[in-house]
């Protein structure tokens, strides 16, 4: 079914929302103020239908050329490249749309009121508008077709579309030409941009090596295959903003702190320069292949105890030891960073049980965070610390800080 729809606000995912005869529409790559033509792909639901936009009849006044011609609504859906589903939309106006996204997250999910959000927004990183939000991504992902051509996958599929630019890529990315290189008989190649250690590619399942990267004038050592925030400026945003997050009466070097979903130690470096004296602290990383990484990582700044487990089993059986102690980890600070997914209830009612004594929450997916930050707030916690960040230009995604700590009394 062919429908002319108007897009009159965005739903966190990237879709824009428009209404047919009462029903939702989610239209990707679209924006608030388009009309467009499209196509409805699925209409399985009662409430809620998706489509896909085939025209523009009436641009939004924010609309703009994508800045990845590639992906642009101009291509047919299946030949559209995927991962910049932003990218036609004025760079300030994303940020808007961000902000409204996650403020109406941490209200309808989390329960908190537009005064307890104070005027929380989400920021550009310093260089980024100069460069109208592209160059910035120090990790690519493409995928191989039979003729060993590289590119994205079109969007929620397994196509392959090849490419012959890669516009968020760093500049150090684009001059290797990978994505006009040919890579016969491959499946997926990543490239690396690392600030210590140049450009590397890693086809197929190549055998791990080790890397540096530079934050300010701390270096890390992780493998090429850790996780490293993907931004070139977000390890030294995010290390910033848990430094400010963490409130320094609340913060005890001897206590029971934690870095949750440690990876190779970023944030709980961050948390250890935080005070002068040596740090207590335990790293819980999923990824036993990180805990040498930790310790190096953190060496000099904290008394690190990296344990290779998930977090949410680890938690669960600190719950279960302390069980019957009134708050044990009443001086404890904690810094989570779980996956987009969320920390879940496990994980909340366990630090609730255990009485942390703040908790920092760094979170790439507002929804979860709201869902998480609501239980928080049941359970007697107050958000003392809120800041986002616009670390994926170009993209729907954001990255948010928030503090918990325990209600006095």
């Amino acid at each position: 079914m062919i429908v002319e729809l108007e897009i009159t606000a965005m739903a966190h995912g990237g879709s824009g929302i428009g209404r047919l005869d009462g029903r939702v529409i989610f239209c990707p790559g679209v924006i608030p103020g388009d009309v467009v033509k499209a196509e409805i792909v699925d209409d399985s639901k009662k409430s809620l239908w998706r489509a896909q936009a085939l025209a523009i009849l009436q641009p939004s006044p924010h609309r703009v050329p994508h800045i990845w011609p590639e992906a642009d609504i101009s291509r047919p859906v299946a030949q559209r490249a995927g991962g910049a589903d932003y990218g036609h939309i004025a760079l300030a106006y994303q940020r808007e749309l961000k902000t409204n996204i996650l403020r109406d997250s941490l209200t309808r999910f989390g329960g908190f009121s537009d005064a307890e959000l104070g005027d929380v927004r989400v920021q550009s990183v310093p260089g980024d508008d100069e460069r109208n939000g592209t160059g910035w991504r120090t990790r690519v992902t493409l995928h191989a077709n039979e003729d060993g051509q590289l590119g994205p996958y079109a969007e929620k599929t397994h196509t392959v579309i090849p490419v012959s630019q890669l516009p968020l890529a760093t500049d150090a990315i684009q001059a290797s030409n990978l994505a006009t290189t040919l890579f016969e008989g491959a499946h997926t190649v990543r490239a690396l941009d690392t600030s210590g250690s140049g450009v590397r590619l890693i086809i197929d399942d190549q055998s791990p090596g080790d890397i540096t990267e530079r934050v300010g004038e701390q270096e890390f050592r992780l493998s090429d295959h850790s996780f490293w925030q993907v931004h070139q400026s977000a390890p030294a945003v995010l290390s910033n903003a848990v430094t400010r997050a963490i409130d320094p009466e609340r913060f005890f070097a001897d206590a029971d702190n934690a870095d949750l979903y440690a990876g190779v130690g970023l944030l709980g470096r961050a948390l250890a320069d935080r005070v002068p004296e040596k740090v207590k602290l335990t790293a819980v990383e999923s990824d036993e292949r990180a805990l040498s990484y930790i310790e190096e990582n953190l060496s000099g700044t904290a008394d690190v105890d990296p344990i290779a487990q998930r977090v949410d089993r680890w938690i669960s059986a600190q719950a279960r030891q302390h069980a019957g102690e009134s708050n044990p980890w009443s001086k404890a600070t904690i810094v989570l960073d779980p996956p987009r997914s969320g920390a879940k209830s496990e994980i909340t009612n366990a630090l609730v049980s255990l009485g942390a004594g703040q908790i920092v929450y760094v979170a790439c997916d507002p929804v979860a965070l709201a869902r998480d930050a609501g239980a928080l707030r049941q359970a007697g916690y107050e958000m003392a610390f809120l800041e986002a960040w616009d670390l994926f230009p170009h993209t729907h995604h954001m990255e948010t800080i928030a503090t918990f700590v325990r209600s006095e009394g």
